[in-house]
């Protein structure tokens, strides 16, 4: 529903709650004047724009989540674990608490409670302001990143690479003999040949803790483990006891010379990657907003950055270069450049922007 409809199931003590907020001028006894003195208020065009632009970033990362969750509706619990979401540096856990966050909201008139006997105890923010908050955070974060005079020097793009390599992942597997270890790990060796015969090397995984974006991301090199997993989930690969093979789904796959389209991949990594960064969706979102120019990759992660919740030992920087721009790259999603003096570019390419608007319309 839109702002008017909530409105217009709002009882009278929310009504005069936000009309409180707003300091608007009617009679606070009669719910069609609040109700047209409300919408008056936040219907205004600049209204929407000079609150986001005075939130907090707590607010901000709060509101991001609501508009990418995928979810319509909330109970008070999800709200509330949005909101814990949102705090995570030490001076934001000082400020307010998730319930303190959500009455305002609520009192601002961008959270409303459900009226029906089914959703009375959930929350839900109204469409149209949906859309309209979406349009200001997009003014924001483009309003700071600095575009190219021209086009990059040198670039590097990925169109199709991953599908290619899934192929040849497969075909190594059908005519070598793998052993695995005791973790259920291939050797080095056959993961040097491997990637010897795919579109784009990698180095093998050194020692450190690596966990969190994948089932064998600990094992093998990012691109690698992406491809493995995928394999692996699709049934296509099967770890037996010490030995990987090659299923009969994969064979089919083989002899019937299928492909897989790059749009699978994508939602396959974003429902890997989202526990580590549950809001994945939205910084993927923003990033295709504010790259549809070549852009400097500095400037773009400076506005990217505050979004950007640290994962043990992944921090922001090491988030938005490792786990997101480097990932869309092989994922064809974008194109990363560099001028000669060294400044990184990146643009979306047409398959990404394409992607990211039917995955967030999804």
């Amino acid at each position: 529903m839109n702002l008017a409809d909530m409105l217009t199931f709002a009882d009278i003590g929310q009504l005069s709650r936000i009309a409180d907020h707003y300091q608007c001028d009617c009679n606070g006894n009669s719910k069609h004047e609040l109700i047209q003195s409300i919408l008056q208020t936040i219907g205004r065009r600049e209204f929407i724009e000079h609150h986001v632009a005075g939130m907090s970033m707590e607010d901000l990362r709060f509101l991001n989540m609501l508009l990418f969750d995928g979810r319509r509706q909330f109970s008070l619990e999800e709200l509330i674990a949005c909101a814990q979401q949102s705090r995570f540096t030490e001076d934001a856990r000082e400020k307010e608490t998730p319930r303190d966050i959500i009455s305002r909201f609520r009192k601002q008139g961008w959270l409303f409670q459900g009226r029906t006997h089914n959703t009375r105890y959930l929350f839900e923010v109204p469409e149209d302001l949906k859309h309209r908050f979406r349009v200001a955070l997009e003014q924001q974060f483009r309003s700071g990143v600095i575009k190219a005079l021209g086009e990059p020097a040198i670039y590097r793009e990925e169109p199709e690479l991953l599908a290619n390599d899934l192929r040849l992942l497969l075909q190594y597997v059908q005519h070598h003999e793998i052993p695995l270890n005791n973790e259920g790990v291939m050797y080095r060796r056959n993961q040097l040949q491997i990637m010897e015969k795919f579109h784009v090397s990698e180095q093998l995984v050194g020692k450190g803790w690596r966990f969190g974006y994948g089932r064998r991301f600990k094992d093998y090199p990012n691109r690698l483990a992406l491809l493995y997993d995928y394999a692996y989930y699709k049934g296509l690969i099967t770890e037996n006891r010490d030995k990987l093979l090659l299923t009969s789904s994969g064979e089919e796959y083989l002899i019937e010379e299928k492909r897989e389209s790059m749009i699978h991949f994508v939602s396959f990594w974003l429902r890997l990657y989202k526990g580590p960064i549950p809001n994945l969706l939205s910084l993927v979102y923003w990033s295709e907003r504010c790259s549809k120019e070549w852009v400097t990759v500095n400037s773009l992660y400076r506005r990217i950055e505050p979004l950007i919740r640290p994962f043990y030992y992944d921090n922001p920087t090491s988030i938005y270069e490792e786990r997101i721009l480097r990932m869309m790259l092989h994922l064809g999603m974008l194109r990363i450049g560099e001028d000669e003096y060294g400044e990184r570019y990146v643009q979306t390419t047409p398959f990404g922007s394409s992607t990211v608007q039917l995955l967030y319309k999804g």
